[in-house]
C-alpha cells in the first residue's frame, strides 16, 4: 500500500539536520467485529535529511546514425578537441566542458559511411543555451555554408571531416552553457551541382539553388554536442564591469578633491590683507 507522509495519522518530529515521520502497521481485519489473536502492530519510522548535495550530470552524446537509399548506413561524430592539432579529444566523462571567455575551442565533425567516395558538408552551425536547436535563443555560427563570426577558424582536413575553431563565448543573461548544433549533409565526391560542390551561397543567390540530386547527397541532418561552460576566474571578476565602474568612480571623485585644493590655494594667493583703519582722537 501506499500513503501520503501526511496521511493516517502520522506525526512528524524533526531535528537540526532531518525529519522524522512516525506512525504504526496493525494487522487488524476490517471486516471482523471480534478477534481471539493479538493484533501485530509494527511501529516505523521514515526520515529525510533537510539538506542534500544534488549533481547535475551531462551525457556527452555518441554518433548519430542514420540510412538513406543509395547511401546506405552512415554517422556523424561531433567532438571537441584540445588543441588545433586535433589529436586528443575532450574526454567524455569531463563534460560539460569548461572553457573561459575568449578562450579558443576546436571542433571535429565526422563522417563515416559504408560505401566510398564520399565528402562531408557543414550547412550550418548555430549556439543555443538550451539543449534545444530549435530555441528562440541562439548564435548564428555558420549560415549557408558561409562564416558568420568574425573568430571562426577553418583548419584543413579530410573530406570526410571538417574541422573548425572559434573563440568561447556567453550568452547574455542567467546562462552559462552552450550547445552547438550543426546541419550537415554528404555527397558523391565529383558530382556537378551538389550541394557540397556548391560551397557558401549568399543570401541573395539562395533562391537559385537548383533542386538537390537525391542520388548524389543525403538529406540535411541536425547533429549536436555541448555543454560548453563557462567557468570564471578570480582575475576575470576582477577585471568585470563591477570593477571597472568602481574604478571609474574613484578617479573621477579624485580628480574633484584635486580640482577643489587647486582652487582654495588659487583664491587664498590672490587675497590680500590689510591693516584696520583706526581712529585717532
Amino acid at each position: 500500500a501506499v500513503m501520503e507522509l501526511g496521511a493516517c495519522g502520522t506525526q512528524v518530529e524533526e531535528d537540526e539536520d532531518r525529519i522524522f515521520f512516525q506512525n504504526e502497521i496493525t494487522s487488524a481485519d476490517p471486516n471482523k467485529i471480534i478477534s481471539r489473536q493479538h493484533d501485530v502492530e509494527i511501529a516505523f519510522t521514515c526520515s529525510y535529511p533537510k539538506r542534500t548535495n544534488l549533481t547535475l550530470g551531462f551525457r556527452h552524446k555518441n554518433p548519430y546514425a542514420f540510412r538513406e537509399k543509395g547511401f546506405g548506413a552512415f554517422t556523424f561524430q561531433f567532438e571537441f578537441f584540445e588543441s588545433q592539432r586535433f589529436r586528443k579529444q575532450v574526454d567524455s566523462s569531463s563534460y560539460p566542458v569548461e572553457v573561459y571567455l575568449k578562450q579558443m575551442i576546436f571542433m571535429q565533425i565526422e563522417a563515416t559511411s559504408s560505401i566510398p567516395n564520399t565528402e562531408l558538408f557543414v550547412e550550418s552551425c548555430r549556439a543555443t543555451p538550451y539543449d534545444n536547436p530549435n530555441s528562440r535563443i541562439s548564435y548564428t555560427i555558420i549560415e549557408n555554408g558561409c562564416v558568420k563570426d568574425r573568430t571562426v577558424q577553418i583548419y584543413q582536413s579530410p573530406k570526410s571531416q571538417f574541422r573548425f575553431g572559434m573563440e568561447a563565448f556567453e550568452f547574455i543573461g542567467a546562462h552559462e552553457e552552450v550547445y552547438i548544433t550543426c546541419s550537415v549533409l554528404l555527397c558523391e565526391i565529383g558530382v556537378p551541382g551538389t550541394r557540397c560542390s556548391q560551397g557558401c551561397i549568399r543570401s541573395n543567390s539562395w533562391n537559385n539553388r537548383k533542386k538537390r540530386d537525391a542520388a548524389a547527397e543525403t538529406s540535411s541532418h541536425s547533429i549536436s554536442q555541448g555543454p560548453l561552460h563557462l567557468a570564471r576566474t578570480k582575475d576575470a571578476k576582477a577585471t568585470g564591469p563591477s570593477l571597472s565602474l568602481g574604478l571609474n568612480l574613484v578617479f573621477i571623485v579624485g580628480c574633484l578633491l584635486a580640482c577643489a585644493v587647486v582652487v582654495y590655494r588659487s583664491r587664498r594667493a590672490k587675497a590680500k590683507y590689510q591693516p584696520l583703519a583706526t581712529s585717532e582722537t
